[in-house]
């Protein structure tokens, strides 16, 4: 590509922009025809009209960009214009290019660490670089097609991580599939990612893509990365088998496949998740994986290694855009060292791969925190009473201590002595001794929680984006942090709020070089996400401060309109039924269409460790509540169906608590009731990362629902 067509892609994106900038001030919407003007007079005329424009030429000075005409597009071989500004005006590199710029910095450091017959293995990133490009040549052995995927259906590990950076090195695309998911939900990615190779880790995994074979007419090759193959099959071949099998491929053969890639083309896809309709196909180019990699994690302060080798935990779903970021990409540019936890991870493992392994940093989605904090419960509801009584003392000191200042120099004596002398014994049990910071992704976290961990003096930041954002495109950290706020925008994007209503609250609209190609071949969904200057709709709902923190107030499909017109944000609701009823475990608010409000329940309970069913006892901590409260129920049984009037009697109290601090007549909850079983992602009511699969509810509660609403 010449230097004029890039600076051509360069200006295009900048006058798109730069006059988008402008539409988040009401008083020059006259702007929207000036940049169709723009468009379709061509870019030739305003060139050379600024002198940003002049710097951007010197900066994109042989970088690799396919030819594109749009921001957008749905095929998977296709490129698009990058956002580039006076702002973001970063050099544009391929993900080999990243990885090769973090093999000459920090080539000789521990980059992956496994744990194999109790002993932790670790590779350097030169070993590391190597192995992925054994795995590249092994792809195209096998035959391996430009732009169609490596589908990977398995557990993290450091397979997993060769198998997604060589699938790109091979000019394939990276496509993650939940370990969670249905042969027919392997099905769908598989078939529309057009898989040549599938990955799996195991026995299990295989099975489900055995199931499903012959429907996939793109397949090639599956490949087991864990557990030796029981059966000998055309086609399937064990880690070890696969990782010899491009021996014959030249260096010079894959050297070429990557020096004709492009960091306007597409390199990952993410999977949403399906708590809205089917999965989507989201296509993130090389561009969207290495900025946010670098600026994103930036913003989060992550530190590289030349100053600080950052080292964290690998466990939370890598098809899921939260943790593939943290996890491989960041690793990678940053130079930290990944551990990967056990598969059981969240069955009750990670806490003691936390303890072994200390991180300097780390990252959980809501239910991962609230798993922590019912577990630190428990513990506390067996303590001695006098332990008990001081840890509870020293927890509320550093809570108030947290609640009027971030900064621990303003704190008093007596919160460093708690601190030092209780709760730094806690984190460490935690495995938290040398962690540094904390985050939290992917879906809203309740108050009840952060301030629980405000009180081990361990601050949650909380990261905003999508799956179609590379992840964030809010962050909040050590220098960005104030509580129940995701943070701000990530230098280099933008953001505004379109449809802004009384109270200030409206849909958050992201702009940046996060911003993904479009959905694989879904135009009609491309154009609702994205609208014609580029900008990408959420969905969600947000208001901003002062400050310019944001604050996530609901998601506009989950708004609740009432038969009477009200539109209801059932988050909020729902969240403050929690914190009322600390025995509440889910609650979800019903009533769209209907007279009034109502609300599903269901209590804390005991998980199977094996299955991750919830069971029918009730977690200790509910019983204690129970307890204080007079009642003796221990099971859910116990509970449901009105039997216990004593429990029955306080959650009444606490929904009409809850109804008192209500906005609205329209806003109270009318009636309630206790679902005999915990919402689960076996169970269907939650979706792979935890999120609320609400349309799945409505239609599994159906019967439940209509008793509310009977005359």
């Amino acid at each position: 590509m010449t230097s004029s067509e890039i600076s051509s892609q360069a200006r295009s994106s900048n006058i798109q922009h730069k006059t988008e900038e402008k539409l988040c001030d009401s008083s020059e919407r006259s702007c929207l025809g000036l940049m169709t003007d723009f468009i379709k007079k061509g870019e030739e005329q305003v060139m050379d009209n600024s002198a940003a424009d002049n710097g951007l030429k010197e900066v994109l000075t042989d970088v690799a960009l396919a030819p594109a005409q749009s921001l957008w597009t749905t095929d998977a071989s296709g490129a698009v214009l990058l956002r580039i500004d006076e702002l973001c005006p970063q050099k544009p590199i391929t993900v080999h290019q990243m990885f090769m710029n973090s093999v000459q910095k920090y080539g000789n450091l521990y980059a992956l660490a496994t744990k194999r017959n109790d002993k932790w293995e670790k590779i350097t990133f030169s070993e590391y670089y190597h192995y992925c490009r054994m795995a590249a040549k092994s792809f195209l052995k096998i035959g391996l097609e430009r732009f169609h995927s490596v589908a990977i259906l398995g557990f993290n590990s450091a397979e997993w991580f060769f198998s997604a950076v060589g699938a790109v090195f091979a000019g394939g695309i990276t496509t993650g599939v939940y370990a969670t998911n249905s042969p027919e939900a392997c099905l769908y990615v598989a078939h529309d990612s057009r898989a040549n190779i599938i990955v799996v880790e195991n026995q299990k995994q295989l099975d489900k893509i055995l199931e499903i074979k012959h429907k996939l007419p793109y397949l090639k090759a599956i490949v087991q990365y864990s557990g030796s193959v029981q059966k000998e099959l055309p086609g399937l071949y064990s880690w070890e088998e696969f990782m010899t099998l491009g021996q014959d491929i030249s260096d010079k053969t894959l050297d070429d496949i990557i020096s004709s890639q492009n960091a306007n083309q597409c390199c990952v896809l993410i999977y949403t998740s399906g708590t809205t309709g089917m999965p989507k196909g989201v296509m993130l180019s090389h561009d969207n994986i290495t900025w946010t990699a670098q600026h994103a994690s930036r913003a989060g302060d992550m530190q590289p290694a030349e100053i600080k080798q950052e080292s964290i935990v690998s466990y939370l779903p890598l098809s899921h855009i939260a943790a593939q970021i943290y996890d491989l990409w960041t690793g990678i540019q940053w130079g930290e060292l990944v551990s990967f936890a056990q598969p059981d991870a969240l069955k009750g493992t990670l806490i003691g791969t936390l303890k072994e392994v200390t991180p300097s940093s780390h990252m959980g989605v809501p239910r991962v925190w609230e798993k922590i904090m019912g577990k630190l419960k428990e513990e506390l509801s067996h303590c001695a009473y006098i332990k008990k009584k001081l840890l509870t003392y020293a927890m509320s000191i550093c809570l108030e201590a947290n609640q009027k200042s971030t900064n621990d120099e303003e704190k008093s004596f007596l919160f460093t002595l708690a601190n030092s002398l209780v709760l730094e014994k806690v984190r460490t049990e935690l495995g938290f001794s040398c962690c540094e910071k904390y985050f939290s992704g992917s879906a809203p976290i309740g108050s009840d929680t952060t301030e629980f961990f405000l009180g081990l003096n361990i601050r949650l930041y909380e990261a905003y984006g999508l799956s179609e954002s590379s992840g964030p495109h809010f962050m909040s950290g050590p220098k960005t942090y104030k509580r129940t706020s995701c943070g701000k925008v990530v230098p280099g994007c933008r953001y505004k709020l379109v449809n802004v209503g009384a109270d200030g609250t409206g849909e958050v609209c992201f702009w940046g070089r996060n911003v993904f190609m479009g959905y694989l071949n879904l135009k009609d969904k491309t154009l609702e996400a994205l609208d014609e200057y580029g900008w990408l709709r959420s969905g969600d709902l947000g208001k901003a401060d002062e400050d310019d923190f944001l604050y996530i107030t609901g998601r506009i499909k989950e708004l609740i309109i009432t038969a009477g017109g009200e539109n209801v944000p059932p988050v909020p609701i729902e969240d403050a039924v929690k914190k009322e009823l600390p025995i509440i475990s889910n609650a979800m608010l019903i009533g769209d269409k209907r007279k009034f409000l109502a609300i599903l329940l269901t209590l804390t309970c005991v998980t199977n460790a094996e299955t991750m069913e919830p069971t029918d006892d009730l977690s200790p901590d509910a019983v204690e509540y129970c307890k204080q409260l007079g009642s003796q129920a221990t099971k859910v049984s116990d509970v449901t169906g009105g039997k216990d009037k004593v429990l029955n009697q306080a959650i009444e109290e606490g929904i009409a608590q809850v109804n008192a601090n209500a906005t609205s007549n329209a806003q109270r909850i009318q009636k309630w009731t206790i679902i005999a079983k915990d919402f689960s992602v076996t169970g269907g009511e939650l979706g792979p990362t935890m999120k609320l699969c609400r349309p799945f509810v409505l239609k599994k509660y159906h019967d439940e629902i209509e008793q509310f609403y009977k005359e």
